[in-house]
């Protein structure tokens, strides 16, 4: 290859094209690749129009006479003014992509691309075919207006978008509600929609334009926690003042709701036949409020009846009759015995096992912060709360770590009874605490009758094992925990004949 060739501007510049575009294959679509290799072809390329004396952004195409020198300029300066662009368009796309939540800048990243790639454009028009920039805008201003006349429903869209978009009122990943119901959580944003997945997994499309136009509440922003809150009447059998702090308890004894900001309890009515309430407390996110409500209507339910309280009708049916507690407690004036008949886990006992059970139960009272069981230590008895609530706590390293909290009708000492294993936390009383405590012997007594109980409880500690193990190591492996492992320890444990069980 001689020496005169490899001089050649113009083989200089081939070899640098066919250079990028190699690089652009081996890269492929990396971004921080591809804005290095822009930037190396566009230094380059600059270098070797600096050193032939080619000024890119001047409108000189050389000597008149030189066809070729004339082409060869021309390609130049077209192909310099697109590798800055490139460059340009490339830093766009990597910044973006490097944030947060790229997919919601996507809007605002096409619109400033395209305003580089039109400037470039209209650079090269200027000084490679030496048109007057401006002169070419005035004449084309006549089809803009027919072009935008033609497109203003999509112009609309378009720059509702960019206006949505600037304006980040919500972002990919948003809850959104609009007035006229529609809602959903926002999966894209372009130029002309916004997409919507609702509720039921259904895509909600809505154009951008009726968007910007709609009043909007964002559910999500400005952070993910989401306030709920529930109505709920009772009759007026006792002081405003006790059904409120029993509606308390109800907060405080779920699972589901944030403990801060704390849960608040409101009296919003009062008449003859009801007391009106408000409860209002809030979940980490949208998605968690469903069940978030439904245990705290069942915990309202459990503990309205562990208060010996009734719900109220709604307001304007007609009102219910008043059961009196007292009359309850003639016809089966043993606690226990209307404890264990509201427990689903009893409910296959015939009227006789239960009063045989309830008689022998015993009634256990706990001051507020008072333990009720010790980490590690192993329960021979199984524990019903009649009333208040408990929490379950492990101290883990200096640490405590709350894993549950206990409400009405919850059991807890199946471990110990069923596998003599110890207790993996503490339970101490958040309040004042009734506890009915059944002893081991008289369980087994039920279970050789009812093996169907066995198992229930077999199955209640197998999922309680199942869901500590998520949060620390609870001393039993996989496959003791496996409900058919538990089933057989039951077995051996309470000798319970094994044809009983088919």
């Amino acid at each position: 290859m001689s020496s005169h060739m490899l001089a050649d501007p113009l083989y200089q510049f081939l070899v640098l094209v066919l250079l990028s575009v190699a690089a652009r294959f081996i890269f492929g679509r990396e971004p921080t690749f591809r804005l290095a290799a822009n930037l190396v072809f566009f230094a380059l390329l600059t270098l070797l129009l600096v050193k032939h004396e080619i000024a890119p952004y001047t409108s000189d195409m050389g000597n008149a006479d030189d066809l070729f020198r004339r082409i060869f300029v021309g390609v130049a300066k077209a192909v310099w003014w697109i590798g800055g662009a490139m460059v340009l368009a490339s830093s766009v796309r990597l910044f973006l992509i490097f944030e947060r939540k790229p997919r919601e800048g996507r809007l605002l990243q096409d619109l400033v691309v395209a305003i580089i790639y039109l400037g470039a454009g209209l650079s090269v028009v200027a000084y490679v075919f030496g048109v007057p920039v401006g002169t070419l805008i005035a004449t084309s201003g006549v089809f803009a207006i027919v072009l935008g006349l033609a497109l203003q429903s999509t112009l609309n869209d378009v720059f509702s978008g960019i206006a949505l978009n600037l304006g980040r009122h919500y972002s990919v990943g948003d809850w959104i509600v609009l007035d006229d119901g529609v809602q959903g959580r926002v999966v894209e944003t372009n130029w002309r929609s916004t997409h919507l997945l609702n509720g039921t997994n259904d895509l909600v499309i809505v154009p951008n334009s009726a968007l910007a136009k709609a009043r909007l509440t964002n559910l999500t922003s400005p952070e993910e926690a989401h306030g709920v809150s529930l109505k709920i009447r009772v009759v007026p059998s006792s002081p405003p003042a006790t059904i409120e702090e029993t509606m308390r308890t109800v907060l405080l004894s779920s699972n589901a709701i944030l403990k801060s900001p704390t849960p608040v309890v409101s009296i919003t009515g009062l008449d003859s036949s009801a007391i009106e309430f408000e409860l209002s407390f809030r979940v980490s996110g949208l998605g968690e409020a469903t069940a978030a409500r439904n245990e705290v209507y069942d915990l309202v339910y459990r503990h309205i009846r562990a208060a010996g309280l009734q719900l109220a009708a709604s307001a304007g049916s007609p009102a219910i009759p008043v059961t009196d507690p007292q009359e309850d407690a003639g016809k089966h004036p043993n606690s226990a015995w209307r404890l264990l008949n509201a427990i689903p886990l009893f409910s296959t006992l015939t009227e006789d096992e239960k009063e045989s059970l309830a008689a022998d139960m015993k009634r256990l009272t706990f001051r507020k912060d008072a333990l009720i069981a010790t980490q590690d230590s192993s329960l021979t008895s199984l524990m019903i709360v009649r009333r208040g609530v408990a929490v379950v706590e492990r101290k883990e390293g200096g640490e405590t770590i709350e894993l549950a909290r206990i409400a009405p009708g919850d059991l807890f000492g199946e471990r110990g009874v069923l596998m003599g294993a110890p207790e993996p936390a503490n339970i101490r009383a958040l309040t004042s605490v009734v506890v009915y405590e059944i002893a081991k012997d008289h369980l087994a007594a039920i279970m050789q009758e009812r093996p169907a109980l066995a198992e229930e409880l077999g199955l209640l500690l197998s999922r309680r094992i199942e869901s500590e193990k998520h949060r620390f190591s609870a001393g039993v492996s996989a496959d003791a925990s496996h409900p058919t492992t538990l089933t057989t320890r039951i077995r051996h444990l309470f000798q319970i004949p094994h044809s009983t069980w088919s």
